[in-house]
């Protein structure tokens, strides 16, 4: 496996590489676990070799953000990866990405505005910036991302569809702990207790997409659900709730009250924390067939 921290070397990699072999990338920013693991699996099966790139980027990180103590675990990474099979990590410095004088950056597109993109204002700013900066630098065939950061992956969609980038855009499922807790490396954060609180966010989805699936046709019922789940401040909930709604899957905007739309084209999302630690997760919705 090549490990390098160059990215003249990255791309070199892979452009001799993708003139016989479809190359797949798999972003990430380390500290790795099973869910970054699916995705590399998948991105095997839709690639001959695989990029992993592990990368902790400052500029999707708001100042008072947990940027110095996201976890860096680097060697577990690196072995994790070559048991995998992975080709190349291109893991570079913050120089590297960001070198001194550097002032350019990608303007993210609409379906940032909403949601994240109000509670973390910047965040997709950098997100873009740096995705872009390594479909230059790896220029593959395939990128792909879970679907836990569903908004993101709608971003990054957006933005290659804007901006004509020749990489197709796979979004893997959501890996969970067996309790039903989503996958995340945040996780390591939480204490005993905050973590069996965690489980108020799976409980919540849960409840949401069982009403739709009951054909509930009221918004307002399927959030209500997840709140009464998620039970801000209380014993056996979330400290805090930023968010926990249902929205158009593609647009991430309010629907329209009406008997007209199907749950199918719904997606419900939460953004919780428990303690110091946020933790974000979601579920699309699926409701029998209408009859009328």
């Amino acid at each position: 496996m090549l490990v390098t921290c160059d990215p003249c070397d990255a791309r070199r990699w892979t452009e001799s590489t993708t003139s016989n072999r479809r190359v797949a990338i798999v972003p990430t920013m380390g500290a790795l676990h099973e869910g970054h693991l699916s995705l590399v699996r998948r991105a095997r099966a839709l690639a001959d070799e695989v990029v992993v790139s592990i990368f902790v980027n400052p500029t999707q990180f708001a100042p008072h953000e947990d940027l110095a103590r996201y976890p860096r675990p680097i060697e577990d990474d690196l072995a994790m990866l070559e048991r995998e099979g992975v080709a190349m990590v291109y893991s570079p410095s913050n120089d590297a990405i960001y070198p001194p004088g550097y002032s350019t950056f990608v303007e993210p597109p609409a379906v940032a505005e909403p949601l994240e993109g109000k509670l973390r204002p910047g965040h997709f700013r950098g997100v873009c910036t740096i995705v872009l900066k390594l479909f230059q630098t790896i220029p593959a065939a395939v990128a792909v991302f879970g679907q836990k950061d569903f908004q993101q992956a709608l971003v990054v969609q957006a933005m290659v569809r804007d901006l004509d980038i020749p990489i197709h855009i796979d979004v893997a499922p959501t890996i969970r702990e067996p309790d039903g807790l989503a996958m995340s490396s945040r996780n390591r954060y939480l204490s005993t207790e905050q973590r069996a609180r965690s489980l108020c966010l799976s409980r919540a989805l849960d409840a949401c997409s069982q009403l739709a699936q009951e054909n509930e046709r009221s918004l307002a019922s399927l959030e209500s659900a997840m709140l009464d789940q998620l039970r801000p401040g209380q014993p056996d909930g979330a400290d805090h709730v930023d968010y926990a709604v249902v929205v158009d899957r593609r647009t991430l905007h309010p629907v329209q009250q009406s008997i007209s739309w199907q749950a199918s084209d719904l997606v419900a999302l939460i953004a919780a924390r428990l303690g110091s630690t946020r933790l974000i997760d979601n579920r699309l919705l699926h409701s029998p067939p209408m009859t009328l």
